[in-house]
């Protein structure tokens, strides 16, 4: 692949032929599961990767072969569309997609909350969040700038797994609240809201010396001194209805008018489901989210979210 290094992005830009009459879905269908999006009519862009490149020649080729037209190139926009611009278009097409996932969660989760009552199995539920993960998976892996959905929908089904979970499955935290000092904290890359917000809570008020740990992916095994949240399987993350902060307020009993707002606000903005309607949810979301933008480290991020966090904690101590 010949190389440009001021290239930022690959463009698949093609014409159909009227007939065959399927290759027009069939070629809007292969895009959508590239994660690619339009920037013109019958213009596709994606980020540049060897990846990407490859995955377009397949489709021109495809395209060409049905009497089409395809030519796909590296390109940097230099006037018009801006970089930040076109990283929002991947971004919020990303939220469609979690945002269908999470009704879809919701929906399971309501089911199986009436089954229960009903003293159903867990097997159609447990067939069901497997399916989902997978869908999640598939988002996840063309979610190239960590749309913040994800969140809610991953928090949702951590809280299906943990309702299903057989109890001698179930994960114990007791006892862990003597060891957590100077111990490391793990989560996804990418930090946004939840993860953010309980990065600051542990430094400022579980383990002043706590470092944290990034890693790709979902599955994760906690090596020794190191404590998971808000990930997959983790020692602390969503149970029922509550977010990863409010998790760790009642696991540390840490009883504080300030903090439980701000939980609060967390809840509403990682969940998206207004349970407290808190005015601030809006605002903060929109922070946090411009922080994620300005920072692709997950230090940075937790550093300036954790001075947003720390002033809004001062707000609410002198108004209490």
């Amino acid at each position: 692949m010949p190389k440009n290094t001021d290239a930022r992005w690959h463009l698949l830009i093609h014409q159909i032929p009227p007939k065959p009459s399927y290759l027009r879905v069939k070629v809007g269908r292969r895009l959508q599961a590239l994660g690619a999006v339009p920037v013109k009519n019958s213009v596709y862009v994606l980020p540049r990767s060897d990846q990407a490149f490859e995955d377009l020649q397949w489709l021109r080729r495809e395209i060409v072969a049905e009497g089409g037209d395809a030519s796909v190139c590296e390109a940097r926009f230099v006037e018009g569309l801006s970089d930040a611009a076109i990283e929002g278009m991947f971004s919020a097409a990303r939220e469609v997609d979690y945002g269908a996932l999470a009704r879809e969660t919701r929906r399971l989760q309501a089911s199986l909350s009436r089954s229960r009552k009903r003293a159903a199995g867990n097997n159609a539920g447990a067939a069901a969040l497997v399916r989902l993960r997978k869908q999640l998976a598939e988002v996840v892996a063309i979610d190239f700038f960590g749309a913040p959905g994800r969140d809610a929908v991953e928090g949702l089904l951590a809280s299906i797994e943990a309702a299903i979970r057989p109890p001698s499955d179930a994960k114990s935290t007791s006892g862990l609240a003597s060891e957590v000092k100077g111990g490391t904290w793990v989560t996804r890359t990418g930090v946004h809201i939840d993860r953010i917000a309980s990065a600051w809570l542990i430094r400022g008020f579980i383990d002043a010396t706590a470092r944290f740990k990034f890693v790709p992916g979902q599955e994760y095994a906690a090596a020794s001194g190191e404590l998971r949240y808000d990930m997959f399987e983790a020692e602390f993350t969503h149970e029922g209805d509550l977010c990863t902060f409010e998790v760790l307020l009642r696991h540390f009993t840490i009883k504080d008018g300030a903090l439980r707002q701000i939980a609060e606000i967390v809840h509403d903005v990682d969940l998206k489901d207004a349970k407290f309607a808190r005015p601030e949810a809006m605002g903060i979301d929109r922070l946090i989210a411009g922080i994620a933008m300005r920072h692709k480290d997950d230090e940075a991020r937790l550093t300036e979210g954790g001075a947003v966090f720390e002033s809004l904690y001062e707000y609410f101590k002198r108004k209490r």
